[in-house]
């Protein structure tokens, strides 16, 4: 049994929490960049490193200062991510570690993401199979044990979540995509336009969301067309993607517990169908933990503690970080 710290700033949100026992959040601050990008439209990675860099001592305290239990160790994302970001974080991390006279366990940030699911009131067993949905990621992953996992299907162009943020930018709605398309679609027609469902019928679990992005800026340059009913029609197409692929997951490996963690595990749409659609036992992190956040890195970080799987302070960031290797 542990109290770990961890750490997040592999993008754009700086995330410091303390967890305890892998499932118990103590405290959990997050500072959010959104109102800094937005005006771009995505993430510009150099003002994000310098909004963490601006931010993160000022929470690690606050945290600190919330608790009373001692701390046993401190975790943060190594990758993959933005390499300013991950610097700013993995750094100050280490630096903490070392004056602290703590061990440092560096997390996969995907990694995060499946803890994320321990977070919640009931937590998944190994083994499961597991739908990663974020901006930069979109992946079947099977979670064979701890640390032990295997990539089933990734995407071969854009995230699922990439593609809710282009979407939104042809539609202008608000950055990020995700909630914003979620909010015009809830009086749209998800009927209206017949957007396709790309590699549904090829037999693998692969993904591919940049055709959907492509069919529907045609959609617009095509005539007049109610943005709720672009935004419902092309939600529908992008969940239904991932349902289809995780069906044939499913059958492909006999789980009986499906974990869906990243942003897009926030969407609504998405989280009424896996749970209704689905005949096996779903885990979906509480809202506040689908996007990128403190305490899935320490619920992460709780487990390699565990099972003794430290870093050293010669760790370094690696914006490519393979999750076989973490």
């Amino acid at each position: 049994m542990s109290v770990i710290l961890g750490i997040e700033s592999s993008c754009d949100e700086t995330g410091i929490a303390v967890v305890k026992n892998g499932r118990e959040v103590l405290a959990n601050e997050l500072a959010s960049q959104i109102d800094v990008h937005k005006i771009f439209g995505g993430v510009v990675p150099e003002i994000a490193s310098r909004q963490h860099t601006k931010i993160i001592s000022q929470l690690v305290a606050q945290v600190m200062d919330s608790i009373e239990e001692p701390i046993d160790a401190i975790a943060a994302t190594q990758g993959p991510g933005l390499m300013g970001s991950l610097m700013v974080g993995l750094s100050f991390a280490k630096a903490l570690a070392y004056s602290w006279k703590l061990p440092f366990v560096p997390v996969h940030h995907i990694e995060g993401h499946l803890f994320s699911a321990f977070l919640g009131e009931k937590a998944p067993e190994f083994p499961f199979l597991s739908l990663v949905v974020s901006g930069g990621h979109t992946q079947i992953i099977q979670c064979h044990a701890p640390h032990h996992y295997e990539i089933l299907g990734t995407t071969r162009d854009d995230a699922v979540g990439e593609s809710f943020d282009k979407v939104a930018r042809l539609l202008n709605l608000s950055y990020p995509g995700g909630p914003s398309i979620q909010k015009a679609a809830a009086t749209g027609d998800p009927t209206a336009f017949d957007f396709p469902r790309a590699m549904r019928n090829k037999g693998n679990l692969e993904f591919s969301y940049s055709g959907l992005k492509t069919a529907v800026l045609y959609a617009l340059q095509e005539g007049e067309a109610k943005v709720e009913d672009v935004a419902a029609s092309f939600q529908a197409a992008a969940i239904d993607i991932l349902l289809i692929k995780i069906k044939q997951a499913i059958q492909q490996t006999g789980a009986t517990q499906l974990v869906i963690a990243g942003g897009v595990a926030a969407n609504q749409l998405l989280r009424d169908r896996t749970t209704t659609e689905l005949d096996i036992e779903v885990f979906l992190p509480p809202f506040k933990y689908c996007i990128d956040n403190g305490a899935m890195i320490a619920a992460a970080g709780h487990s390699r503690f565990e099972h003794g799987l430290f870093g050293d302070f010669g760790t370094t960031p690696n914006p490519g970080l393979p999750l076989q290797a973490s």
